[in-house]
């Protein structure tokens, strides 16, 4: 039994620093890289995947919608072919310069607002596939289990990967609760690794109204703007790994 670990990183942005990247990339096993529309900057993200690579990390794409004062979590009214395309440009900007560091990227997670629309618009995740898909079909991509974006993916001819977060609650219908709700973020480190250890080794997780939902997981995320993430990350790695399962990157043999 094995997990990737990943967290959504390279969200700094000029003068102002966000979330723990430094002491998160010694405990992930895959880094969703921030490319400048909700969030990061040139330096940021060259400097973030040198950071990556250095700690052996693997590097990911995390194209979001062009909302820098939202952050990518206000939902924007885009048309299919502007959603291909600015994923398909922000994928390149992260592959471009993990090129010149000598890294490949090995996955795409969709960010914030884009991911969450994307799990039951069927026409928006055919369009994040379809950026995938035309830069490199070896590329992974992440989605909630059962989400439309999965299920786009495998039709474009992607390996994907189901997302879930250990840190998050859930809907009943296996959706992330709304960051609005009371609850929406666990902070409890104990709670959040007893949840993510059983997301992997029996595959199911307590909805906010006390329900279970079934679930896939490939890939467990953690944050990167939540206070301690960095902390939580190696409480959580050194949980699953005393449960036995092996930690490893979503593409790692």
């Amino acid at each position: 039994m094995r997990i990737d670990i990943n967290s959504d990183l390279g969200e700094s942005f000029g003068a102002y620093s966000i979330g723990h990247d430094v002491g998160l990339m010694k405990a992930i096993t895959s880094a969703n890289i921030a490319a400048g529309f909700h969030a990061g900057d040139p330096s940021v993200l060259r400097e973030t995947i040198r950071l990556a690579k250095a700690n052996g990390v693997a590097v990911g794409a995390h194209p979001g919608f062009p909302d820098l004062v939202g952050f990518g979590r206000r939902e924007l009214n885009v048309t299919p072919k502007e959603a291909e395309d600015m994923v398909l440009y922000q994928i390149a900007a992260v592959a471009g310069v993990a090129a010149a560091e000598g890294v490949r990227v090995q996955h795409v997670k969709p960010h914030g607002a884009l991911f969450n629309m994307a799990v039951r618009n069927a026409e928006l995740s055919a369009a994040i596939a379809r950026a995938v898909a035309a830069f490199d079909r070896a590329l992974i991509l992440f989605g909630l289990p059962g989400s439309e974006i999965l299920s786009a993916g495998t039709a474009a001819g992607l390996r994907v990967a189901a997302e879930v977060f250990a840190d998050r609650a859930y809907e009943p219908d296996g959706s992330l609760a709304s960051r609005r709700k009371p609850g929406s973020v666990i902070h409890d480190a104990d709670a959040v690794v007893t949840r993510a250890v059983r997301m992997v080794k029996d595959g199911m997780v307590v909805a906010i109204d006390g329900s279970t939902v079934n679930l896939d997981a490939d890939t467990i995320c953690v944050h990167g703007d939540t206070p301690g993430s960095d902390a939580l990350a190696a409480k959580i790695r050194a949980g699953l790994e005393a449960a036995g399962i092996s930690v490893r990157a979503i593409g790692a043999a």
